[in-house]
């Protein structure tokens, strides 16, 4: 699962689910906590940046001889084989944004040039840029506009290859991020109507199931595929934090106990220790 998806678990689950089922991408105590910034605005549906606006404040940022290096290379007269060009003028200016620490701006760029490489290894890398700073984005606008980027940068990853379910999930976790829940859900229901066994498409519905206080229809959920995939660790967690969440405290325990048998870290199964003791 990518970096990105821990966006999708709302304040109602514990950290540590975010933690153990999507992965180790929560910020340590020494870094900077993921921005709580969301598209939306006293309820109401933000408008997302213009990337003309965006530019013209980053440009406003940076040295004089930087912005006279990146008029050079946006005001460059490509000739010969235009579209290599462009893709090699689009690097340069991600990689001078980027030194420049104008992440959004940065990543753009680099999308750009994704765009016209149209290979799903280039399209997917440039989405995953996107999203790792829209976790910490501070202003709705920018995050609205990074999904929306993120979101097409998808689609195009996913016309190439129809078959990556991964490429689907990632989509459907920006979704969720961007004021068209539903849109996400439908996405993540596709994946696990086509493929059942998909674990990280499952867990992630009972995740949205859990986070709405649908625990009957999590648990239902899950309990299913533990039984298909009785050793899995991510099931047997998330399962365990859905009796939790139903009050069911025994139940979550003993589950939580099965998961971590088959946990390979020995700095997640102290965690998952001391996350028992805060409900016992």
């Amino acid at each position: 699962m990518q970096k990105s998806q821990v966006l999708l678990v709302g304040a109602a689950v514990a950290l540590l689910v975010v933690l153990f089922a999507f992965g180790r991408t929560v910020p340590r105590s020494d870094k900077k906590p993921m921005s709580s910034a969301a598209p939306s605005q006293g309820g109401q549906s933000v408008e997302s940046i213009a990337f003309s606006e965006l530019l013209e404040t980053a440009k406003g940022k940076i040295p004089a001889e930087k912005l006279l290096l990146v008029n050079t290379i946006e005001t460059n007269v490509v000739r010969g084989d235009v579209k290599t060009q462009q893709i090699a003028a689009y690097k340069q200016l991600y990689s001078t944004w980027d030194s420049l620490n104008q992440l959004p701006v940065a990543a753009y760029y680099l999308g750009e040039a994704a765009k016209l490489e149209n290979s799903e290894k280039s399209l997917t890398f440039a989405a995953n840029l996107f999203l790792a700073h829209l976790q910490h984005a501070q202003d709705p606008r920018i995050a609205k506009w990074e999904a929306e980027q993120a979101i097409g940068l998808f689609d195009q990853a996913i016309k190439l290859n129809p078959a990556n379910d991964t490429l689907k999930i990632s989509q459907a976790m920006v979704y969720m991020n961007t004021g068209e829940p539903m849109t996400g859900v439908a996405k993540l229901r596709e994946v696990v109507a086509a493929n059942p066994d998909n674990i990280d498409a499952q867990v992630t519905l009972a995740n949205l199931a859990i986070t709405s206080g649908q625990y009957d229809k999590a648990i239902e959920r899950l309990e299913g595929v533990a039984k298909k995939h009785p050793g899995n660790a991510k099931v047997l967690f998330v399962l365990a934090e859905s009796y939790k969440s139903k009050g069911d405290k025994k139940k979550a325990i003993e589950l939580f106990e099965q998961s971590k048998h088959f946990m390979t870290d020995p700095e997640l199964k102290k965690e998952v220790d001391s996350y028992i003791k805060t409900i016992q």
